[in-house]
C-alpha cells in the first residue's frame, strides 16, 4: 500500500531531534503508527502495547520491560499501559542529553495529555495528527499557512469549475485513509464499524458509560449539530439527559479527536457577543455517516451541505497548523443580533477572518460578516477570505478573496 506523505513529518523530526521523548495523539485509524514506522522503522523498535501478552508485561513490570524493549523504541498506544510512563522518566533522566528515545502514540487525548503532563513534564513534545488533509492527498502538504505570504498559485484551466456534486464526494470520502484507499462500496461499513468500535471500546475505557444505545444517540445529535451554537441544555433536554452528563459525554468525544469545540472570540470592543461554542466533528466523512447522508447527490442537494463545507474549512486549517506542533489558535465571530465569521484565525498580531460557502459561484454579500468583523476590530484585521467549492481566486471587493477550497 502507498504511504501518503503528512504534513507533520518535518515537526515530528525537529521534535524527535529536539526532546527525549515524542508524543503522537489524534483519533484511532489516522496514521499514526504507519507515519511513525515509516520515519523510524529502520532504526527504532515497534512495539504495540495492544497485545495482550505486551500489555501484560508492560503493566505488571514496567521495568523490565524497559529492559526488553531498549530505546530507541516506538511504543504504540501507550494509553493501554500508562504504568510505564514513570519508568521512562527515569530512564529519560538517566540520559537526558539523549534525544528521540521513546516515540509515543495515543488514541485517548484527554486521560492521556493529563498522565503525560504529570509524568513527561519537559521531557516529551506533543504532537496531535488528524485525518488526512486535502493538502496531503495532493501531495503538498507542506503549503504555506494562511496567514503567511500566498505564492504564486498554478494557473487554472478556466473551462474546469468543479461540479457541486464532484465536490460533494470529497467531502463525503473525507480523510481517514483507510477511507480515502478503500472502494466506494465498502465506506458505510467501515463507518458504521468505526463507530461501533469506538463505543464499544474508547468511551468504556475513557468513562463508564452505562446505556451506550443512549449515547451512540448523543453521538448523532451532535453531528446534527455541527456548525450550530451548541447548547447544553437543549441538547440534554432532547435527549433526557441531565446538564453534567452532556458535558462529561462531550468530554468524550473531544478526548478521542472526534470533535473539535470552537469557542467564541470575544474581546471587549462595545458589543454583545455571543459566548456559547459550536461543535464540529473532525471528518467530514464521519459527519455525513452520522447525519445518515451516503452519496454526494443526497449532499449537494441537502440543506445540511453548508455546515459540512464548513467542518472541511475549519478542518483543513486546523491540520495545517498541527502540521507545524503549537495548538492552534481558532474562534468563529457572531453578535448578539446573528452577524457572524465562520472561523478566526488569531496569529498573535493579526485577525484573519474566514467564511466557508458550498457554491460555485460566490457573491459580494458572502462577505458581509468579514465586513462587521473589520469594522470592530479595525486595523488588527486582513481582509479575509470566502473559502468557496469553485475553481478560481476572485476578489469580492473591499479586500474580500474568494478562495477556492483546493487553494485553502
Amino acid at each position: 500500500m502507498t504511504y501518503i506523505q503528512r504534513g507533520l513529518e518535518a515537526t515530528l523530526a525537529a521534535a524527535t531531534a529536539a526532546f527525549p521523548a515524542v508524543m503522537v495523539s489524534g483519533p484511532r485509524q489516522t496514521g499514526k503508527t504507519t507515519l511513525l514506522r515509516e520515519q523510524f522503522g529502520r532504526n527504532y523498535r515497534y512495539v504495540s502495547l495492544e497485545q495482550p501478552p505486551i500489555r501484560t508485561l508492560a503493566r505488571q513490570d514496567p521495568g523490565g520491560f524497559l529492559d526488553v524493549y531498549r530505546a530507541p523504541v516506538i511504543l504504540d498506544e501507550i494509553q493501554c499501559a500508562p504504568e510505564l510512563l514513570p519508568f521512562i522518566k527515569e530512564r529519560i533522566d538517566a540520559d537526558r542529553g539523549r534525544r528521540g528515545q521513546y516515540l509515543l502514540t495515543g488514541s485517548q487525548n484527554l486521560l492521556l495529555m493529563e498522565t503525560v503532563s504529570e509524568t513527561l513534564a519537559g521531557r516529551t513534545a506533543v504532537l496531535r495528527l488528524y485525518p488526512l488533509a486535502r493538502r496531503e492527498l495532493d501531495g503538498e502538504p507542506a503549503l504555506p499557512l494562511p496567514w503567511e505570504p500566498v505564492q504564486e498559485l498554478r494557473e487554472m484551466d478556466p473551462d474546469a469549475f468543479v461540479r457541486r456534486q464532484i465536490f460533494c464526494e470529497q467531502l463525503l470520502i473525507g480523510g481517514y485513509p483507510d477511507v480515502v484507499r478503500g472502494p466506494a462500496g465498502n465506506r458505510t461499513l467501515w463507518f458504521a464499524s468505526y463507530v461501533q468500535t469506538y463505543v464499544e471500546r474508547d468511551v468504556r475505557q475513557l468513562r463508564q458509560i452505562g446505556d451506550l444505545g443512549q449515547f451512540q444517540h448523543f453521538v448523532k445529535a451532535v453531528a446534527l449539530r455541527s456548525g450550530q451554537l451548541f447548547n447544553l441544555s437543549d441538547v440534554a433536554r432532547d435527549l433526557g439527559l441531565a446538564i453534567n452528563t452532556v458535558k462529561a459525554w462531550l468530554s468524550v468525544l473531544e478526548a478521542s479527536g472526534l470533535v473539535v469545540i470552537l469557542h467564541p472570540y470575544f474581546e471587549n470592543a462595545g458589543k454583545r457577543l455571543v459566548k456559547t461554542p459550536k461543535v464540529y466533528f473532525t471528518d467530514t466523512g464521519l459527519l455525513c455517516h452520522l447525519v445518515g447522508i451516503t452519496t454526494a447527490e443526497q449532499l449537494a442537494l441537502s440543506s445540511f451541505g453548508g455546515a459540512v463545507m464548513e467542518t472541511a474549512v475549519l478542518m483543513e486549517v486546523v491540520k495545517a497548523l498541527s502540521f507545524r506542533g503549537p495548538p492552534p489558535s481558532l474562534y468563529f465571530w457572531r453578535t448578539s443580533n446573528g452577524t457572524e465569521v465562520d472561523l478566526v484565525l488569531d496569529t498573535g498580531g493579526r485577525l484573519m477572518p474566514i467564511e466557508a460557502k458550498l457554491t460555485a459561484t460566490p457573491r459580494a454579500a458572502m462577505g458581509r460578516g468579514i465586513m462587521a468583523f473589520r469594522e470592530t476590530y479595525g486595523d488588527r484585521t486582513a481582509p479575509g477570505w470566502v473559502v468557496y467549492s469553485g475553481d478560481h481566486r476572485l476578489p469580492l471587493g473591499n479586500g474580500i478573496l474568494a478562495l477556492p477550497f483546493s487553494m485553502l
